[in-house]
């Protein structure tokens, strides 16, 4: 799957999650709350791979590659709400980190 065709359907989900925020909050999330959700997930990544690695306790046999999953969505959400291009960030990124190293 290609970086765009991400961000397309993420800014999709994201919108039909707004509603629900919405309908039972009476308020979207915020960027800064998103970035928080992100962090969660991701923290969550972290435990999940030393639960398949066996340091851990097992917990489930397909949640981690949700949860990677999910901490994908939510980086292009975070693109889209900061104004930034996912593909643009991730392409950038790894000029930067491939030059640095071949130094």
């Amino acid at each position: 799957m290609e970086l765009s065709e991400v961000e397309k359907r993420a800014k999709a989900i994201r919108k039909l999650y707004r509603a629900l925020e919405e309908k039972h909050h009476g308020s979207a999330w915020s960027v800064e709350e998103d970035a928080l959700a992100f962090m969660t997930d991701a923290a969550l990544v972290g435990r999940l791979t030393m639960d398949h690695e066996g340091r851990w306790p097992k917990t489930s046999d397909d949640e981690l590659a949700y949860k990677i999953g999910e901490s994908v969505w939510w980086l292009a959400t975070l693109a889209e709400r900061t104004g930034l291009n996912l593909e643009e960030c991730v392409q950038h990124f790894l000029e930067d980190k491939e030059n640095s190293l071949r130094k």
